[in-house]
């Protein structure tokens, strides 16, 4: 396609070798390299860093995050910690896993062309130690780039008391990674392996986020816990260090499927909400899980057209087909202040 471009118009160019031309236009390139518009022009939202696992069928890790994002109207770049065939609840995967020498690799080629600057990092899902700890480097490299970039983490460990990642996983995330994030997004399981405390009530869920405030983020969103069989997140902002943290509650139905992604893609909606709304939470997580609830509704609904049973097995979610509501969100889920 290189070649027939420098053909078109200029006939003459037809007799040279291939390598002049090559060479000519690779020349002409590092002289007249165009600006990256996303620098040159940022967004009025913000330019994001996404570390996640990605599926080629499918919608988990960054297949559920990048497009909502950008339909709130952030530039995000990608970078896949795996790449599978499809989620790992299928009967089998095929796929690579990348490596925490992999990742610096891609770090230093952006850094390189002087493309290394975001105001947001989000991490997912991460398999292993070397690959977290190689995270917390680019953490710092992009701090030193802007100091204000906002680290925004989803601590994925496991859920309804199992862990899926080994458990030494456990102890970096708390003592390393908790320290530097912006915001943590963990589910009640991962919440209490972070704050080794248990969570049975509201009052234990606010007494975890403000555990997590110690240790660093100013804001904290429990995405989901189980309370005598009612689900609802617990969120907490802790404005200024000598502050008490202003927390709420909001109160979501629970819907009767399996689905795979949900996580991920309510951390790129609080991370793209929150930084539209950056002193109000609250709203942002309004806004966040009215869009999923919307999402999982539908999603439930294709299924049933489909003559599938919902309960019968875990569910992609409809992310495409639930675009308005990603952008344009009916709040109908509210937060409730505590005192």
């Amino acid at each position: 396609m290189l070649f027939r471009s420098q053909l078109i118009g200029h006939p003459q160019l037809g007799i040279f070798p291939e390598r002049h031309i090559f060479r000519s236009r690779s020349s002409r390139s590092s002289e007249m390299a165009p600006p990256i518009l996303s620098l040159a022009l940022p967004s009025e939202t913000g330019r994001v860093l996404s570390i996640q696992s990605h599926t080629v069928q499918g919608y988990v890790g960054n297949k559920s995050a990048v497009f909502p994002l950008q339909l709130l109207g952030y530039d995000v770049d990608p970078i896949n910690s795996v790449q599978f065939s499809n989620h790992t609840g299928y009967p089998t995967f095929k796929g690579q896993v990348l490596n925490g020498q992999q990742l610096w690799e891609l770090v230093e080629g952006l850094e390189a062309n002087n493309l290394f600057y975001y105001t947001h990092l989000l991490t997912g899902y991460i398999g292993s130690v070397s690959f977290l700890n190689t995270v917390l480097e680019v953490v710092k490299k992009l701090r030193s780039v802007n100091p204000k970039l906002t680290y925004v983490c989803d601590p994925v460990m496991g859920d309804e008391g199992k862990l899926y990642v080994p458990p030494e996983l456990v102890s970096v995330y708390r003592e390393k990674v908790v320290p530097v994030a912006s915001m943590l997004t963990p589910n009640q399981f991962e919440a209490e392996q972070l704050t080794c405390s248990r969570i049975g009530s509201e009052r234990g869920g606010r007494d975890a986020c403000n555990i997590l405030h110690a240790a660093g983020p100013s804001k904290v969103v429990i995405t989901s816990i189980n309370i005598e069989g009612n689900l609802l997140l617990i969120g907490s902002h802790q404005k200024a260090k000598d502050q008490a943290a202003e927390q709420f509650k909001i109160v979501f139905p629970k819907i009767p499927a399996y689905f795979t992604g949900t996580g991920d893609l309510t951390t790129a909606l609080l991370l793209g909400w929150s930084n539209k709304y950056p002193d109000n939470l609250d709203k942002a997580a309004e806004l966040a899980v009215s869009s999923l609830q919307a999402l999982l509704q539908r999603t439930v609904n294709d299924y049933r057209s489909a003559g599938h049973d919902p309960q019968s097995t875990s569910l992609e979610i409809r992310l495409i087909q639930s675009q308005d509501d990603i952008r344009n969100p009916q709040v109908k889920f509210k937060a409730e202040k505590y005192d």
